[in-house]
C-alpha cells in the first residue's frame, strides 16, 4: 500500500473540503482504537469496586464511547455521517499503568473508513472515565490514543507495527 502525496481535504488553493466518495466502491470497512487512563491505584480500586460517587464509570463510558462514534460527524467537520454496524467499547484494567485501557471497533459496509468513528469513542470513553473519577483524582492522564488496525477500502489494510 502506497502513501498519497497530498493530503485529501485540502483543495488546490488550501481551502478545506470534504471529500466525494460517490465514486467509490462499498467495502466493508474496520477499524480499532485504543487508548488509556492512568491514575492512583486508589481510583482503580474504586472504579473496578464500583464504589465511585457518580455510579459504574465502566459501563457510563462504554455507552459514551459508542454515542460519541455515531456522533463523530457532527464533531469532525469534515467526516461524512455514516450507518455504522458495530460500535463496541472495552474497557479493561490494566494494573501496570494503574489505570483502565479502552478500546473501540467500529464496522460498516460503505464508502469511507471508520477510523475516526473508532478514534472518537476511545477518545470520548477515556473523557468520560476522567469526569466520573475526578472528584477523587485530578491527576488522571489520558494518553496513547491511537489506531491500532483498519481493513477495507482502496487503500487496503494497515496495522500498527507492535
Amino acid at each position: 500500500m502506497s502513501k498519497p502525496d497530498k493530503l485529501t481535504h485540502i483543495g488546490a488553493s488550501g481551502e478545506a473540503h470534504m471529500v466525494d466518495v460517490g465514486d467509490k466502491d462499498e467495502t466493508e470497512r474496520i477499524a480499532i482504537a485504543e487508548g488509556h487512563v492512568v491514575m492512583a491505584q486508589e481510583t482503580l480500586a474504586l472504579i473496578r469496586d464500583g464504589d465511585a460517587k457518580k455510579g459504574d464509570v465502566i459501563g457510563t463510558a462504554r455507552l459514551a464511547g459508542i454515542m460519541a462514534a455515531k456522533q463523530t460527524s457532527t464533531l469532525i467537520p469534515l467526516c461524512h455521517p455514516l450507518m455504522l454496524s458495530k460500535v463496541s467499547v472495552d474497557i479493561s484494567e490494566d494494573v501496570v499503568l494503574p489505570g483502565l485501557h479502552v478500546r473501540a471497533t467500529v464496522k460498516l459496509t460503505g464508502k469511507t473508513g471508520v477510523e475516526m468513528e473508532a478514534l472518537t469513542a476511545v477518545s470520548v470513553a477515556c473523557l468520560t472515565i476522567y469526569d466520573m473519577a475526578k472528584a477523587v483524582d485530578r491527576g488522571m492522564e489520558i494518553g496513547s490514543i491511537r489506531l491500532v488496525s483498519k481493513s477495507g477500502g482502496k487503500s487496503g489494510d494497515w496495522r500498527r507495527d507492535p
